[in-house]
C-alpha cells in the first residue's frame, strides 16, 4: 500500500479569557477520506512581558461541529442535549512555549473542529491604553496520512488478502448503500506464514470525538469470526482495520466477506409527493384536499397502501428544506405538519444538515400527540433522532441507537402529550427521525391503532433567539458562520436560561436609575457656567447631560430600557460630549482670549471627532485632549504669572476652596473610572464618575470677569433707548 502525508495549517489567534462562546477560538478542518492516522500539532505560546503569568490553555476537539463546551459550569436549556467535548489542557508556566501532539487513528473523514480559551475572566472592565495585556497566542496545525488505494470490500464477494507483520495492519473499505437494516462483518480463512495459532484483532468504524462507538472483536484459531451491525451509517464508507497480534515477523492470510440486509421502504407515491408540492407552493384548490390537507386518495387505494404496509420496513414522509437565512432552516413535511405512526413499521422523516454550514446552530424538534387520534389510552409513540442512519427497531427494545451513533430518545402519549428536543450544534451529516407506536403489553393490540403526531422541525442560529436577557451572535472563522449567546443581567448558561446570579427587577431599575439621574449632577456646573457668562461651556455640559442620561438609558441589559434613537448613535454621540467637556473646562481655566478660546473650541472638538470615530475607546482619546489643554492651560498661567509677577491665580481663596477639591475631584473621578470599574459593579461605579467628574467641573470653572455683572433685568429709559456697557477686557487710554 502507499502512503500519502499531507500538511495542513491555518494561522495562529490571540486567545481570550471565557465569558461566552465568542471567546473560544476556533479551528476548522477537513480530513481527507481513507486516512488512517491523524495528528494534530498545537502550540501555545505567551509573551515576554512582566504582565505575563503562568496559564493554562483549555483545548475542545470535536468531530462533525463545533465542541459544546461549559467551562463556566452553567445550565443548558431544558430538553437540550449536552454530552461532555473531548479537551486536553495546556500548561505555560515557566516555558514561553509548548508544544502538544494529539494522535487519532482511523479518524472519520469530514469536519473537524478544535476551540481553545483561557480560564474564566475576571470580570473587570480595562480602558483601551492604561495596561498591555499579556498575548496568549494558539496555533493548530494538522497532519493527515492516509492510502492512495484503499482495497474495496463489495457485498457479497470474498477477498483474501495478507497482513505482512502487527506493524502493518490491514485497511480496506465497503460501501453501506442506501435502506441497509443490517450488516454482517465475516472473518474466515484465518492462516498464519508459520503455522501458528491465528490471532487478529478486527476494528470496524472510524474514530469520532468526543464520543468513538468503534466496534472491536478479536479472532482466534482456524475459527471463523463475525460481527454484526444494526443500522449501519447510510451512503458512506465504512473502514476496516484488521492488525495481527502474533509474531513480529509472521504474515497472516485472511479472506473477509460483508454482507447487507436490504429495508424496504414503504412512502406515499411520488404523483402524491408532486401534487402535494405543487398544493403548498400554489394554495389549496377546492375539492382537492382532504381533512389533513393532502390530496384525497380513492377508497380501494388507502385499502391496499394499508394491507402492504406489514411488508414494509418503514415509512417514508416526503419533507422538504427550507432555507431561510444564514444557519436558519425550516423543514415542511409535503402531506401536512400531522404524520400518521404505526406499530407494525417505523415513520421515518429525513432533515438534511448535509451543506457544511449548518452545525453552528441549534435543530429543535417538536412533537405534539393528538390525542384523539390514539385509541389505546396506554400507547405510547417512541421517537428517536439520529445522524447518518435511522434507528428501525424501535417496538422491538426501544434503544435509540444505531450501528455508530447513540440517538436521542423522544416519547408523546395521551398524558404527556408534547415533546421537545434541542440538538446543540448538529454535526454534518444526514439526520433521521423515526417514530413507532408501542404498546406496554404487546404489539398485537397495536396492531390496529394509528396516532397522529404533529412534527415541528427547524434549525435556528440561537434556541429562542437567546431569551430576553442575551444576544445571539453570529460568529465567523473564516468562510464558517456559527451563533453563539452572550448574556446580560447576570444571566448565563448556553442560551441565557440560567438565574443563579441574574439580577432582579428592582436592582436592574436601580442599575438604570443610578446611571441615568446621575448625570443630573451636571445641573449645578451648568448653573455655575451660565451664571458666570460661560454659555458655550454650559451648551457642551448640556448636551454631555442629555445624551450620557439616554444613552445610559439604552445601554441596559436587563428590561429597564429605552433608546430615544439608533444604539451607535447615542454611544457616538454620549463619548464626544465627554471629552469636549473635559477640553473646553480645561480651557476655560487657561484664561485665553476669547477669540483664541473659540478657535480651540471648534478646532479641538473637530479633531476629537475624528479621533473617536477612528477608535471610540482608545485611552488617548481622552487622554490627549486633557494633556494638550493642560499644556496650554499651564502655558497661559506662566504668561500672566510672569507679567503680574506673582502667582497666578493669585488669590489663596482660590485655590483652596475652588482649584484644589476640583483636582482632587478629578483625580479620584479617573481612578475610580480606570481601575475599579468591574462588570458587578459598573452601574455604581460608573455613577460615582459621573458624579465626581460633574463636581470637579462647577468647582474648576474660573470666575467672571470683573466687569461683568450677574445676570439681572436690563435697565431701560422712558425713551426706550437701552444703557449699554463696554465689553471689553482691557481698556487703553490713549493721552
Amino acid at each position: 500500500s502507499l502512503y500519502v502525508s499531507e500538511y495542513f495549517s491555518q494561522s495562529a489567534q490571540k486567545l481570550s479569557f471565557y465569558s461566552w462562546y465568542g471567546n473560544a477560538k476556533l479551528f476548522h478542518f477537513r480530513v481527507p477520506e481513507d486516512t488512517v492516522l491523524l495528528r494534530w500539532l498545537l502550540q501555545a505560546s505567551r509573551g515576554k512581558g512582566p504582565q505575563c503569568t503562568d496559564m493554562e490553555i483549555t483545548v475542545h476537539f470535536r468531530y462533525g461541529a463545533p465542541p459544546v463546551i461549559n467551562p463556566l459550569g452553567t445550565r443548558f436549556p431544558a430538553n437540550a442535549t449536552v454530552r461532555p467535548s473531548y479537551n486536553i489542557s495546556i500548561a505555560l508556566s515557566s516555558a514561553v512555549q509548548n508544544t502538544t501532539f494529539v494522535n487519532v487513528t482511523s479518524p472519520a473523514a469530514g469536519d473537524w473542529f478544535i476551540a481553545a480559551h483561557l480560564p474564566e475572566a475576571a470580570g473587570r472592565i480595562e480602558v483601551k491604553g492604561f495596561s498591555t495585556p499579556c498575548p496568549y497566542m494558539f496555533q493548530a496545525d494538522m497532519f493527515v496520512l492516509r492510502l492512495t488505494e484503499m482495497p474495496v470490500l463489495e457485498p457479497g464477494v470474498a477477498m483474501p488478502q495478507t497482513i505482512a507483520s502487527p506493524a502493518k495492519p490491514l485497511h480496506v473499505k465497503v460501501f453501506v448503500p442506501k435502506h441497509a437494516a443490517g450488516m454482517r462483518f465475516e472473518l474466515r480463512s484465518c492462516v498464519t506464514s508459520q503455522q501458528k495459532a491465528c490471532a487478529v484483532r478486527v476494528v470496524l468504524g472510524s474514530i469520532t470525538l468526543p464520543q468513538s462507538f468503534q466496534r472491536i472483536v478479536t479472532c482466534t484459531g482456524n475459527v471463523s469470526c463475525s460481527l454484526a451491525l444494526a443500522s449501519p451509517p447510510w451512503e458512506k464508507w465504512l473502514q476496516i482495520m484488521v492488525e495481527s497480534l502474533g509474531a513480529a515477523n509472521a504474515s497472516v492470510s485472511v479472506e473477509m466477506l460483508a454482507s447487507f440486509t436490504a429495508c424496504r421502504p414503504g412512502s406515499t407515491s411520488s404523483v402524491l409527493n408532486f401534487s402535494s408540492l405543487n398544493q403548498s407552493l400554489t394554495g389549496p384548490r377546492p375539492g382537492s384536499t382532504g381533512a389533513a390537507g393532502s390530496p384525497a386518495l380513492p377508497t380501494r387505494e388507502a385499502s391496499r397502501n394499508a394491507s402492504d404496509q406489514r411488508s414494509f420496513c418503514l415509512q417514508n414522509q416526503p419533507v422538504v428544506r427550507e432555507d431561510l437565512d444564514v444557519v436558519s432552516v425550516r423543514y415542511r413535511l409535503l402531506n401536512g405538519p400531522s404524520v400518521p405512526v404505526r406499530s407494525v413499521s417505523p415513520t421515518l422523516l429525513l432533515l438534511s444538515l448535509n451543506t457544511g454550514m449548518d452545525s453552528g446552530g441549534s435543530l429543535v424538534i417538536s412533537l405534539l400527540l393528538n390525542k384523539t387520534s390514539v385509541s389505546l389510552a396506554n400507547a405510547t409513540v417512541v421517537a428517536c433522532v439520529s445522524a447518518a442512519s435511522p434507528v428501525l427497531s424501535l417496538n422491538a427494545t426501544q434503544n435509540c441507537s444505531t450501528a455508530f451513533f447513540q440517538g436521542y430518545p423522544l416519547s408523546v402519549r395521551t398524558s404527556s402529550a408534547e415533546a421537545t428536543l434541542i440538538v446543540l450544534y448538529p454535526q454534518t451529516d444526514d439526520w433521521f427521525l423515526s417514530l413507532q407506536l408501542v404498546c406496554p403489553q404487546g404489539q398485537g393490540e397495536c396492531n390496529a391503532a394509528e396516532a397522529k403526531v404533529t412534527v415541528y422541525a427547524y434549525l435556528t442560529p440561537c434556541f429562542n433567539d437567546c431569551g430576553p436577557y442575551g444576544q445571539c451572535s453570529l460568529l465567523r472563522r473564516h468562510g464558517y458562520l456559527y451563533a453563539g449567546c452572550s448574556c446580560k443581567a447576570g444571566w448565563g448558561g448556553w442560551s441565557c436560561t440560567d438565574d443563579t446570579k441574574a439580577q432582579s427587577i428592582g436592582v436592574q431599575n436601580l442599575a438604570t436609575l443610578l446611571l441615568t439621574l446621575s448625570n443630573l449632577m451636571f445641573l449645578p456646573a451648568i448653573a455655575v457656567a451660565v451664571y458666570r457668562y460661560y454659555l458655550v461651556e454650559a451648551s457642551v455640559y448640556t448636551y454631555t447631560m442629555f445624551f450620557s442620561t439616554f444613552y445610559h438609558a439604552c445601554d441596559q441589559p436587563g428590561v429597564a430600557v429605552m433608546c430615544i434613537m439608533d444604539y451607535d448613535t447615542l454611544q457616538y454621540c454620549d463619548f464626544l460630549g465627554s471629552v469636549v467637556s473635559i477640553w473646553v473646562t480645561i480651557l476655560c481655566m487657561s484664561r485665553v482670549k476669547k477669540i483664541l478660546k473659540y478657535v480651540l473650541f471648534v478646532l479641538g472638538t473637530l479633531l476629537i471627532a475624528m479621533s473617536l470615530q477612528l477608535d471610540r475607546r482608545g485611552v488617548w482619546n481622552m487622554m490627549g485632549p486633557c494633556l494638550f489643554a493642560l499644556v496650554i492651560m499651564t502655558a497661559a498661567w506662566v504668561y500672566h504669572g510672569v507679567k503680574r509677577r506673582h502667582c497666578y491665580p493669585s488669590s489663596w481663596k482660590r485655590w483652596v476652596f475652588y482649584l484644589l477639591p476640583g483636582i482632587t475631584l478629578a483625580f479620584i473621578a479617573i481612578s475610580v473610572y480606570a481601575f475599579m470599574e468591574t462588570n458587578e459593579n459598573y452601574y455604581y461605579t460608573h455613577s460615582i464618575w459621573h458624579v465626581l467628574v460633574a463636581c470637579s467641573v462647577a468647582f474648576l470653572l474660573p470666575p467672571r470677569d470683573k466687569h461683568k455683572k450677574p445676570w439681572a433685568w436690563s435697565q431701560k429709559l422712558t425713551c426706550r433707548y437701552q444703557i449699554c456697557q463696554n465689553d471689553r477686557e482691557e481698556l487703553y487710554a490713549v493721552t
